[in-house]
């Protein structure tokens, strides 16, 4: 029996859960200028805010959408972003330790050298995004998925990778040293000089993606390919 396309399967699989928007949404209106220290921020529309540069601890969004929203260099500990839809944003250079998102949607933002390590990602979706050189060390993602998405040099090392999918996406230099990836799946994506390719046990890709492999698991079995 053929097997079917791997394009045809992966669109069977269950998608993460979509935010949970409310009906209406109000303009954002932040005094100062800029968002607080255990701030919360509920049913808010951010219409190309820039927050770029700002230090926050325990600020949460909630049921938001940010749109041309600028976050770039903002430096955030113990952040939430519940039911938040990301639209054309830039997170470049972001730094986020122990912070979350959970059911969110990341779509055609600018996500380089972003460093998000030890934070939890649930039911999250990153589409259309450029996230080369961004980190993701020693986090932890459930029901994930990457689409379409520029990742070149991305750092996965030490993350729980488990059942996450890649579809389309670019994957050159990508570090996967120590990371947990038993169900995860690629999908039509570039995997050149991958790093911790040996991390990769347990994942399913299709043959066209294996193919870039071959140099990366025989660099790493000590083996030397010659033409």
């Amino acid at each position: 029996m053929p097997s079917r396309p791997a394009s045809v399967y992966s669109s069977r699989l269950k998608e993460p859960l979509a935010p949970r928007m409310p009906a209406s949404l109000s303009p954002a209106v932040l005094p100062g200028g800029g968002i607080e220290d255990d701030g919360t921020y509920r049913s808010m529309e951010f219409t190309g805010v820039d927050l770029a540069s700002q230090p926050a601890d325990a600020v949460d969004f909630e049921g938001c959408r940010l749109v041309d929203v600028r976050l770039s260099g903002a430096e955030m500990r113990r952040a939430g972003f519940s039911d938040v839809e990301m639209e054309r944003c830039d997170l470049s250079n972001m730094v986020a330790r122990t912070s979350s998102m959970h059911r969110a949607r990341v779509s055609a933002s600018r996500l380089t050298g972003m460093t998000w390590s030890e934070c939890t990602f649930r039911d999250v979706m990153f589409d259309g995004c450029r996230a080369d050189l961004a980190g993701f060390r020693f986090s932890t993602f459930k029901n994930a998925v990457f689409r379409d998405c520029t990742m070149i040099e991305v750092n996965f090392q030490n993350a729980d990778l488990r059942g996450v999918r890649f579809e389309r996406c670019e994957l050159t230099g990508a570090q996967f040293s120590n990371a947990q990836m038993e169900g995860a799946r690629f999908v039509d994506c570039t995997l050149l000089r991958i790093g911790g390719v040996l991390s990769l046990r347990g994942v399913t890709i299709t043959s066209r993606d294996a193919q870039g492999l071959v140099y990366s698991l025989a660099s790493a079995m000590g083996i030397t390919i010659e033409d």
